[in-house]
């Protein structure tokens, strides 16, 4: 056993560490510790674990692979992120952290959507949690697709069942013991991890010298899957780009406002006046982060160009440079932050899916007098179930798994369009009521399926639609009723009143 794996294998061991001083410290004693982390995350914890679990092993495999075949106009979609990162911390953290605890204290982004307007009526939440399980369960079997397959590249005797089993068990077995605590603290490191792997080999290659941007410039082809030849061109520059790869990048930073994984950390921090100094730490991570990437994928087209691009293989373009300029130890401990990138997205989906089926539907639909310590197991076991369903998903052979893959990517935009205008507005217009959050969320999800379905052809990323739809509908639907009571706008004051240190 050579130094890579010693070190990639000691990463996990680490990861499953960490949940087992968890579970045995009895921090997890009701659903509010276990989903939230009881509130008292501090802004370093909360700034790295919400980077983390938002960026996945797309951000070492899939944007620097990208850019390597095609260029930096591939770039738009990290400039879209950077921009969406910063907006959410700046307008929506502090204030989401205070409104959801003026709203009766709620949990999860469907709970607090629901308490917002002191209402009893629970269709908004279930509808809410039942988009949650759905979308969040594809995703969760998505990033096990995701680690499998890192596996067997770095470990080619392992069989890819295996590899995915392996990687679904470690997933699985820190969330269900350590719950939120675990998994922000284990994301703080990943995240960390992440930065480093990306910046240390763009330094290495400076440091290194050898640099001949002549060789970007070159054409390599390859055949896909489907027998159609790629041209791999690096002459489309950032400017450059076609409008619509530019506009569909930069909206993409839209989709932030209703992404609950990462609006739970918000909810999370300890104090609201934490949030300053996440939101630094998180612009700054992801502006370093993405730089990174793009860099990695800058310099592998010096380097392993002709290697990688001739056989379409630019998606392993990290591994690759990783290797080449460091030794196997610290390889190994640059690889892991693929591993890390897939894991820090899985397990925070996993826990707010499992999050929405115990507390939007378990507890208020089917046990409503249920106590914490049925709770805190029901949502353990949704963890397991909701794992078990996204593993068979992911390991199911044919087209039809394929085409269930491809539809996490229009998750994202099904997030950002029923949830970002509804949640922007409920933390900035008084006014906003039931009705209108309801209609928003409806009319947001349906006009961002209808434009996946019927108007991809324009080119025009189906979230931008989406976003514009549910705002119209939630602001005019909100004006043509009833304005919303006396506790409702009670709360709005609360959240909105000066911080009491």
């Amino acid at each position: 056993m050579n130094a890579e794996i010693i070190v990639f294998i000691g990463y996990f061991v680490i990861l499953l560490g960490v949940a087992m001083v968890f579970y045995f410290n009895g921090s997890n004693k009701n659903q509010k510790d276990y989903f939230l982390g009881g509130r008292s995350m501090g802004p370093w914890v909360t700034a790295m674990s919400a980077q983390a679990s938002d960026m996945s092993a797309w951000l070492l495999m899939g944007l620097p692979g990208s850019i390597l075949a095609f260029g930096f106009g591939q770039v738009w979609i990290g400039i879209g992120l950077m921009l969406g990162t910063a907006a959410n911390w700046i307008f929506c953290a502090k204030r989401l952290r205070k409104f959801s605890e003026a709203s009766n204290d709620s949990i999860t982004l469907p709970q607090y959507l629901t308490n917002r307007f002191a209402t009893s009526n629970k269709t908004l939440q279930v509808i809410c949690a039942v988009i949650f399980l759905i979308a969040f369960t594809v995703y969760v079997a998505s990033a096990f697709v995701a680690g499998s397959s890192v596996f067997t590249m770095l470990f080619p005797a392992i069989n890819p069942s295996a590899a995915m089993l392996i990687f679904a068990l470690i997933i699985v077995g820190y969330t269900f013991l350590g719950g939120f605590k675990a998994v922000c603290w284990t994301d703080f490191f990943q995240g960390m991890l992440m930065l480093l792997a990306l910046l240390a080999i763009p330094i290495i290659v400076v440091l290194t010298g050898n640099i001949d941007t002549g060789l970007l410039s070159n054409v390599y082809e390859y055949t896909d899957a489907d027998g159609t030849i790629v041209q791999c061109v690096f002459g489309q520059s950032f400017f450059g780009a076609d409008w619509q790869d530019i506009v569909s990048g930069l909206v993409w930073g839209l989709g932030y406002f209703g992404m609950p994984h990462i609006l739970v950390r918000f909810m999370s921090i300890e104090k609201p006046s934490m949030i300053r100094k996440s939101a630094v730490v998180a612009i700054v991570w992801v502006v370093l982060s993405i730089g990174g990437a793009c860099l990695v994928a800058y310099f592998a087209r010096m380097f392993v160009a002709e290697e990688l691009l001739t056989v379409g293989a630019q998606k392993t373009v990290f591994i690759v440079m990783a290797r080449k300029f460091f030794p196997p130890a610290i390889a190994g401990f640059l690889l892991a932050a693929i591993m890390a990138a897939s894991v820090s997205t899985a397990d925070s989906q996993l826990l707010v899916a499992s999050s929405s089926f115990t507390a939007d539907m378990y507890k208020p639909l089917i046990r409503k007098n249920a106590g914490d310590k049925e709770t805190l197991l029901v949502g353990r076991i949704a963890v397991i179930v909701l794992a078990v369903v996204a593993y068979i998903i992911a390991s199911s052979g044919g087209s039809g798994a394929q085409a269930i893959m491809n539809m996490v990517e229009n998750a994202w935009g099904i997030f950002g369009s029923a949830f970002g205008p509804v949640v922007i507005l409920s933390l900035f217009w008084r006014r906003f009521n039931y009705a209108g959050a309801c209609a928003g969320v409806v009319a947001g999800a349906a006009m961002d399926i209808i434009w996946l379905f019927c108007f991809s052809a324009t080119g025009i990323y189906e979230l931008f639609p989406g976003f514009i739809a549910g705002g119209i509908a939630a602001a005019i639907v909100t004006l043509a009723t009833k304005a919303p009571g006396e506790a409702v706008t009670a709360i709005y004051d609360r959240a909105t009143a000066e911080e009491k240190e």
